[in-house]
């Protein structure tokens, strides 16, 4: 691994669209943005977060999340979310996160990402093919 420290940040703004709803996702019925997509979210902002950290091959996976879904948020709304990479254990990666829309705080997380090689885990993933 490169430079991995603790305080390494990324924000990331995204507009909730229809595809990102609680009734689009099945996780409810109403039209809001969904936990499925603020989860996503905040996965994309800890990655983003180590981009240009990295050795060359490796990469991360996502392996822990525990989130919290504050508040609902209309579709057409911007939602900002940022990620703060906490502490370094080897190869586990420990981050929080917060998500805001454009009036309150809506999520917060606390997630572990694992730094992998790249062609390694793409090999066991394709040996479950067989």
């Amino acid at each position: 691994m490169e430079e991995l420290v603790p305080g390494l940040q990324a924000e990331l703004e995204h507009t909730v669209i229809a595809a990102d709803s609680a009734a689009q996702w099945g996780s409810g019925l109403v039209e809001v943005f969904s936990t499925p997509a603020l989860v996503g979210l905040m996965e994309q902002t800890a990655v983003t977060a180590l981009v240009g950290h990295l050795a060359p091959g490796q990469t991360t996976v996502g392996a822990h999340i525990d989130v919290r879904h504050l508040a609902a948020t209309p579709l057409g709304m911007q939602v900002h979310a940022r990620a703060e990479l906490k502490s370094v254990e080897g190869r586990k990666l420990f981050f929080k996160i917060q998500a805001w829309d454009e009036l309150e705080l809506i999520g917060e997380a606390d997630h572990e990402r694992m730094v992998v090689d790249e062609a390694r885990f793409i090999g066991r993933v394709q040996g479950k093919r067989k």
